[in-house]
């Protein structure tokens, strides 16, 4: 079954550029394309994709406040955020408001599919400058916090590892080159420390790596 996508911003030829960047992978589909995201909850009703990529800048109404309208009504909707912006507050909101991954626009012919991909296999991509930033944010926000005792989560040695890859904002494939190990080898660790850590996203697991210090 092809992968439902839908493309929100309001620069035409981006939009167009990207579908048709996604229409050359055999099992993408690009169910919708919108240039504004005021009526973004129908939108996604209409096309159902499973996964959005949304502009950060969008006229009207925020990309951010986007995510938080279509997380509300479709929790299961993965949201990969795209922007020129490197701002931290923006990042963090953004991921607060429920994005999966945020990617920058300079990035998006090397490194959308990818993206798209890792977000399909329970990933939370991130340019590394990004994915650094919101680190640097959560451990800035963490200190302030009395330190939670890590109960044991049973992680091993190499998972440890890549728990503190994530921690230090690499990618998996950053990762996978670090430790000497696949990206399909990275994937299925990150999935076992979410088990284990009982968290859903990237941003839940390493503020709890940071705030219990498992790592």
């Amino acid at each position: 079954m092809a992968l439902r996508i839908a493309i929100f911003d309001d620069n035409k030829n981006i939009r167009e550029s990207i579908h048709m960047l996604l229409n050359t992978v055999e099992d993408f589909e690009v169910t919708g394309s919108f240039s504004h995201v005021l009526d973004c909850v129908d939108d996604v009703k209409e096309c159902r994709p499973d996964i959005v990529l949304m502009d950060i800048e969008m006229p009207g109404m925020t990309g951010i406040e986007a995510v938080r309208a279509i997380k509300k009504e479709f929790p299961q909707v993965q949201i990969l955020m795209q922007t020129v912006f490197e701002d931290d507050d923006r990042v963090f909101d953004s991921i607060c408001a429920g994005a999966s991954g945020y990617l920058l626009k300079n990035f998006l012919n090397t490194k959308l599919v990818d993206s798209i991909l890792e977000l399909q296999y329970g990933g939370s991509p991130m340019s590394p400058s990004i994915a650094r930033k919101v680190f640097n944010k959560m451990q800035s926000f963490s200190a302030h916090l009395r330190p939670e005792q890590a109960p044991d989560y049973h992680l091993t040695a190499r998972e440890k590892e890549v728990l503190t890859c994530l921690v230090n904002g690499l990618s998996y494939k950053m990762i996978g080159a670090e430790l000497t190990i696949s990206y399909e080898t990275v994937r299925s660790h990150v999935k076992k420390i979410y088990e284990k850590l009982h968290v859903a996203s990237l941003t839940e697991m390493v503020a709890k790596a940071i705030n219990q210090r498992i790592v």
